[in-house]
């Protein structure tokens, strides 16, 4: 590998690393939210109409061109219902169990897409990668420490095991499309069709109708999470993948549940333990040895 892929590969690992933590601050918006009573759909549309009407703002300054063509359209709006499909199953999980054991149970996506790419595109599975994986599955497994309050119900675990295919999709036809895009054009439009799927979701689901927001701290929040888990993530998600590949990216997705960790200890006070610091070192060594590893070959 020459010095300039070797960057190449480099700038899609910082990539990865950025949408893992911005990603990892979606239960922190989104409990909020709920507290004020809007329904995970609500929470959803807000999210991503702000984040489209930003990037559109973004795009005008920077003068990109805003015309597809029918591939990318295809592709883009294909995109666009899975993230949704993602989204809407992840937030409505929160409502059946603890987001904490959500976002445990979340992270079997790089499993998934190793699995994926292996079966229908022939990726060969390192030992570097499933010893990752390995390493990375047995930090959340500290990370989550059950008391027993947890409430732990089959339509949520299902709801969540959703949330985790269609993201681990989702990164798989980002990767094998070959599409190449102006990376906030890309999460532009993809947010936009998310949007449209989401209203459309509302209509068909009583429980999930659209609502007002009630006040300006949840306007806040909103903001928070069209900023920092939307464009940030979706932006930097979409680099790593093109960068670094699917497989080594979903396995820097390690880094948000150690992210809702920090965030736990920060903003509710939660002890910062023995166990969590255990937790949190494989997830980092797991990412390191990926990067390394990725590097050398």
């Amino acid at each position: 590998m020459n010095a300039a892929a070797k960057e190449n590969k480099l700038k899609g690992y910082i990539a990865g690393i950025v949408a893992a933590v911005a990603y990892g601050t979606n239960p922190l918006g989104a409990l909020f939210l709920y507290d004020e009573g809007l329904s995970p759909a609500s929470v959803i549309f807000y999210r991503f109409a702000l984040a489209v009407a930003i990037l559109f703002v973004i795009l005008k300054i920077q003068r990109v061109p805003l015309k597809l063509d029918k591939r990318e359209l295809k592709l883009l709006v294909s995109l666009g219902f899975i993230f949704a499909v993602s989204a809407l199953t992840l937030y409505s999980s929160f409502r059946h169990i603890d987001s904490g054991i959500a976002s445990t149970i979340l992270f079997v996506y790089p499993v998934m897409v190793a699995v994926i790419m292996a079966v229908f595109f022939k990726e060969k599975a390192t030992f570097s990668t499933i010893f990752s994986i390995v390493l990375s599955l047995a930090g959340i497994v500290l990370l989550y420490q059950g008391d027993g309050g947890g409430r732990l119900s089959v339509p949520g675990v299902i709801l969540v095991l959703v949330s985790a295919l269609t993201y681990a999709i989702y990164i798989v036809i980002v990767n094998q499309s070959g599409i190449s895009l102006p990376p906030f054009k890309m999460t532009f439009y993809i947010m936009l069709f998310a949007t449209i799927v989401t209203v459309l979701f509302s209509f068909v689901s009583p429980e999930n109708h659209l609502m007002a927001l009630p006040t300006w701290r949840a306007a806040g929040w909103v903001l928070m999470l069209a900023l920092v888990p939307t464009i940030v993530a979706m932006t930097c998600l979409n680099v790593g993948i093109a960068k670094a590949g699917s497989t080594p990216t979903a396995i820097l997705g390690a880094l948000e549940p150690a992210t809702a960790v920090m965030i736990s200890i920060a903003v509710f006070g939660c002890t910062f333990s023995l166990r969590l610091a255990a937790g949190i070192a494989l997830i980092l060594s797991s990412v390191l040895i990926i990067v390394v590893m990725s590097r050398k070959n």
